[in-house]
């Protein structure tokens, strides 16, 4: 079912402040930033190997990004696992106990189906399903 590890979304304050750190410092491709309003966040992406860094960044008081960052702080704020059926795997997962917070795919960033888990179902971590869509 999990092909790999999709991306690690990093919750901050501000992407001017941390761009320069993951681009400059760390050497990471930047490719760029995308506004996604139903989730109410501003998104930066970088390349780590396979991997993809995303950083969040709130755009209103009340997403949950900008929830997380004033219950815990700036930080790594879920882990997404890469799918080939988001749908299908929501299902799969919800049929084996785990709890979900989205019981059917949405959009998120880059025009991916994504569905997250709730963390009190993975130990703590949240935990996001991806389908990336073919270019």
């Amino acid at each position: 079912m999990i092909k790999g590890i999709s991306h690690i979304g990093i919750a901050v304050r501000s992407l001017d402040e941390q761009i320069p750190y993951y681009r400059d410092a760390l050497g990471m491709p930047f490719h760029g930033t995308e506004t996604v309003e139903d989730q109410g966040v501003n998104v930066a992406f970088f390349q780590a190997g396979t991997t993809r860094i995303e950083l969040l960044e709130p755009i209103t008081e009340d997403s949950p990004v900008a929830k997380f960052i004033e219950k815990k702080g700036e930080g790594i704020h879920h882990i997404a696992y890469g799918v080939d059926d988001c749908k299908a795997s929501l299902k799969a997962m919800e049929e084996r106990g785990v709890r979900l917070i989205d019981t059917e795919p949405r959009t998120g960033a880059g025009g991916h189906k994504i569905g997250f888990l709730h963390p009190k179902s993975t130990f703590g971590v949240l935990t996001e399903l991806t389908q990336e869509h073919e270019d």
